[in-house]
């Protein structure tokens, strides 16, 4: 029976573990490298090695009733989507009220994780941790890596032919933390992710020109949906997801496309995405277009190559007298504490069952929390990954033979590329995946049940906002708010905007 188990970060996946740890009657011991909580969250005016890094206008793309932990909703008065202060401030309330803290060893380094000699037998882990220049070492039952995959800057530097020779100065969107220093300038950004466009939006209001370059194109949404909700509440839905996976492939495809441009024809914008049907992670922006509109933001394709001052692009067109290029170019997945062959176990992908435990490992004693992508928030899928890991840690739950984890993957991967496409291996399905998590521990809510037992409860599960609490209505770790939470998720969507009632 496991025991003693080794959280590696204090964010959200961290707090989510140790958490579960406590319920499941483990002893969780969590490593934290800063001084605080929050992880990603956790915001810094300078970056710092080995930790992820957001920029001071950072606001959440999933709204509050969609990205709580499931048993501990945001105050009512919160808005829907939060500066990252606003989250900060919920993420250390949440660990206080649970008392999470002391399990924390703040502003301690792990420098490394390896199987004990006995692991064959004991499953147990030596890990190295380093604080105050002194080096430790402990033995531990199991592990959750909980560091999160916006930490190594992917800079591909290589990629553009005469960056070598460019005077301006570029950097990575990771170093960007906010718009001080660009009056004036010109400005190059690569990438048409999130932080590509936050960062064009927010610099095109001082900058003389702003010019993103993407290889592919995107979908850009709004954040506020039909009728003013949040685009969370309306388009995550258990009803929308059962149509998009029933529906024939052309038929699903011409749906989205259609939704896509609902609110701007994003071939007129230059944004339209190489392959429009793959379910790409979409860009939330509620600015951009009108930026683009107000030509303050231009759209050209990818660089060729650069010269001292300028870029070229593929399509021969040249944006002159650049002053800064940044590069909004994503993360790579590292975690130098361990060995690589553990979470890339072929061909240098990352390669886990359900995305969070090795399939070749002899015990299952390691299990990496957070690294999925969904169209969902980051708190509850971590809440749900964390709550099946530890049953399998205590023997709750057992995981098939190597090689039906192997099969299962092969065949998910083989789903993921025709929907996501090919950079794309971590993203997943969010409702499909968090049933699937759900039904290992009994917690995946009984529709069929609830018509016959609760059928306004029904309704709001099936055709409402697929929201965290449905995760805690049942089955153990059940919370006995959560019928009252998902029944009220509406008044509190509302609550900060309806601040003037007209007669």
């Amino acid at each position: 029976m496991v025991k003693r188990v080794a959280i590696i970060g204090a964010g959200v996946s961290g707090l989510a573990s140790i958490r579960c740890c406590l319920e499941e009657g483990l002893e969780p011991t969590c490593f934290e490298r800063s001084n605080d909580v929050g992880g990603l969250w956790q915001f810094s005016d300078h970056t710092e090695e080995g930790r992820a890094s957001i920029y001071q206008s950072v606001f959440t793309n999933s709204s509050k009733e969609m990205m709580c932990f499931p048993d501990f909703p945001y105050p009512e008065d919160y808005p829907s989507y939060m500066h990252q202060s606003k989250l900060q401030e919920y993420i250390k309330t949440f660990a206080l009220k649970k008392n999470l803290l002391r399990y924390i060893q703040f502003e301690t380094l792990v420098s490394s994780i390896k199987k004990c000699p006995s692991f064959l037998v004991t499953g147990q882990w030596e890990i190295v941790s380093e604080k105050d220049g002194k080096q430790e070492s402990a033995i531990f039952d199991a592990v959750m890596i909980c560091s999160g995959h916006h930490v190594y800057p992917n800079l591909p530097t290589d990629s553009f032919p005469g960056l070598d020779q460019f005077q301006g100065r570029y950097l990575h969107s990771r170093d960007y933390k906010g718009p001080g220093g660009f009056q004036g300038k010109r400005v190059l950004v690569i990438g048409l992710g999130n932080s590509g466009c936050d960062i064009a939006v927010e610099l095109s209001r001082l900058a003389a020109q702003v010019i993103i370059s993407t290889r592919s194109g995107s979908w850009v949404m709004s954040r506020v949906w039909d009728d003013g909700y949040p685009w969370d509440m309306v388009y995550v839905t258990r009803f929308a997801s059962f149509l998009r996976n029933a529906l024939p492939s052309f038929v699903s495809d011409w749906l989205y496309v259609k939704k896509m441009n609902t609110w701007f024809k994003h071939e007129n914008y230059g944004l339209m995405p190489l392959n429009g049907t793959l379910r790409k992670e979409p860009v939330f922006n509620d600015e951009l277009p009108s930026r683009i509109l107000c030509g303050t933001v231009s759209i050209k394709p990818s660089v060729k190559e650069f010269t001292e001052t300028s870029a070229i692009f593929e399509n021969g067109t040249m944006f002159e007298a650049i002053d800064f290029v940044i590069f909004a170019t994503g993360y790579g997945y590292a975690y130098p504490f361990l060995d690589d062959s553990i979470i890339k176990s072929r061909n240098n992908e990352v390669t886990l069952y359900k995305g969070i435990f090795p399939p070749l490992m002899e015990k299952p004693t390691l299990a990496v929390i957070g690294l999925v992508q969904s169209l969902g928030a980051a708190i509850p899928t971590a809440d749900l990954q964390a709550r099946w890991a530890v049953k399998v840690f205590s023997n709750s739950c057992t995981l098939p033979t190597t090689n039906e984890m192997m099969d299962d993957i092969d065949e998910k991967m083989g789903k993921k590329l025709k929907w996501f496409g090919q950079s794309q291996t971590l993203q997943t399905d969010y409702i499909t995946y968090m049933d699937e998590l759900g039904s290992f521990i009994g917690a995946k809510p009984n529709i069929p049940r609830l018509f016959l037992t609760d059928p306004q409860l029904a309704l709001e599960v099936y055709f409402g906002p697929c929201s965290p609490y449905q995760f805690r209505l049942m089955g153990p770790g059940k919370w006995d708010g959560a019928r009252n939470a998902i029944l009220t998720q509406w008044d509190r969507t509302v609550k900060p905007t309806r601040t003037r009632a007209p007669k």
